[in-house]
């Protein structure tokens, strides 16, 4: 099955994104391949994949062998014709592809002697595909938006977050596996038109933009930044080498889906010394409504692991990592009632574990407004009478801490 891209006159605000955000495959010859990019990032829903026939074949090589595929589609689906398997994060064999839009670089292969990533690019008549990287090969990816923070993130202890100077420095990585509606850094999420960076590339400019802001903590967020595995390690390892005085402080801010224990263990071992994990929902229906996942099983398996790698680093690495958890409120998206089972959970975890509820708004799909001060209070006293001890929450006027300041 092949598709191309339809647009909606009507529901278009011409905000842009699918020409600035979107490394389109086809622009330059004005032509459409399917890949479904502008359908993810645009914010309006102003574009739909539909089927398409493309008679047309032509001939490709991979690793040495002639096939012949369908004109016009991206590699991806290229290989998805001749019988490769798309598969999840968790999965031993079959192409990983999480974030469709060329953002993350996991998919990338060797294509006519150069690294690209699969989603995004598109079949040409004799391309040479390898779909096994070189050992030489150097990870990539678009991490962009390198600057100072004044509250850091969920991974960053409360204490610091005086909210009135710069405390830590960090970037983003483009390129997410979940769809989330309420997306806030969307515009980074969905970037696939700029360069790509290799590890060390990406961590000389972190460290140099903390010489200039003069702090000693350094993140990384996204979009979502564990998506590229063996890019995130070695960066991590790369920020260690650049800085490695004692004061160095090394922050991974995540949604946790992809943390199975052995992930965990090599950021310990690389030099991670904080990390925040955003904990979308307990039950999995709220937390496909949060992410906006389809398929109730990987919905589950992403959950779980995210819950399962919050218990391993408290109860592996005490004092070693700093572990802050994040939950999302919204009426609209998130019971009270499921807020304090939560709570009940995280309690078993650790009563001193950080938790920080994000008030969640509509910013890149969903049109619902941010939570008033009044109902943040009420979440930050029902997770604080669930007795944990260490709450903070986010409002339009500040952030109420574990004081209840």
């Amino acid at each position: 099955m092949t598709y191309v891209a339809k647009h909606e006159p009507l529901k278009c605000h011409r905000c842009g994104a699918c020409m600035e955000l979107v490394a389109c495959p086809g622009a330059d010859e004005m032509v459409c391949i399917g890949c479904g990019a502008c359908v993810i990032t645009c914010p309006h829903q102003a574009i739909e994949l539909i089927t398409s026939k493309r008679e047309k074949k032509i001939s490709i090589y991979v690793n040495e062998e002639k096939f012949k595929v369908p004109e016009l589609i991206s590699v991806k689906e290229a290989l998805v014709e001749l019988g490769y398997q798309i598969k999840d994060h968790f999965a031993e064999s079959g192409l990983f592809a999480p974030c469709q839009i060329g953002g993350c670089y996991s998919c990338v292969m060797m294509i006519d002697g150069k690294a690209k990533p699969i989603c995004i690019t598109r079949v040409r008549e004799g391309m040479k595909i390898n779909t096994t990287l070189p050992r030489e090969y150097t990870p990539l990816r678009i991490v962009t938006n390198f600057t100072g923070h004044p509250t850091g993130g969920v991974g960053t202890p409360w204490e610091f977050k005086t909210g009135q100077d710069i405390i830590e420095v960090g970037c983003y990585a483009a390129g997410c596996n979940f769809r989330c509606p309420t997306c806030q850094n969307w515009f980074v999420t969905y970037l696939g038109r700029e360069e790509p960076k290799t590890p060390y590339e990406a961590a000389k400019i972190l460290s140099e933009v903390r010489k200039d802001y003069g702090v000693d903590r350094m993140f990384i967020s996204g979009g979502e930044c564990t998506l590229n595995k063996p890019w995130l390690v070695q960066f991590i390892r790369e920020l260690k080498k650049l800085n490695p005085d004692p004061a160095a402080h090394f922050h991974v801010d995540t949604n946790g889906s992809l943390l199975d224990f052995a992930y965990l263990d090599e950021l310990m071992e690389a030099g991670m010394t904080d990390i925040g994990i955003d904990l979308k929902a307990l039950q999995t229906e709220t937390f496909m409504h949060i992410t906006g996942l389809q398929g109730k099983t990987k919905a589950e398996k992403f959950k779980e692991t995210a819950w399962k790698a919050v218990n391993y680093l408290v109860n592996t690495y005490e004092g070693k990592v700093f572990v802050g958890v994040g939950i999302p409120y919204n009426k609209e998206l998130i019971t009270l009632e499921e807020i304090t089972m939560m709570g009940r959970q995280l309690l078993k975890i650790s009563p001193f574990l950080q938790v920080s509820v994000l008030n969640y708004r509509g910013e890149f799909r969903k049109n619902i407004a941010i939570p008033t001060t009044k109902e943040m209070k009420e979440v930050f006293q029902v997770l604080k009478d669930t007795g944990l001890k260490n709450v903070t929450v986010q409002t339009k006027n500040g952030i109420i801490g574990p004081r209840g300041k």
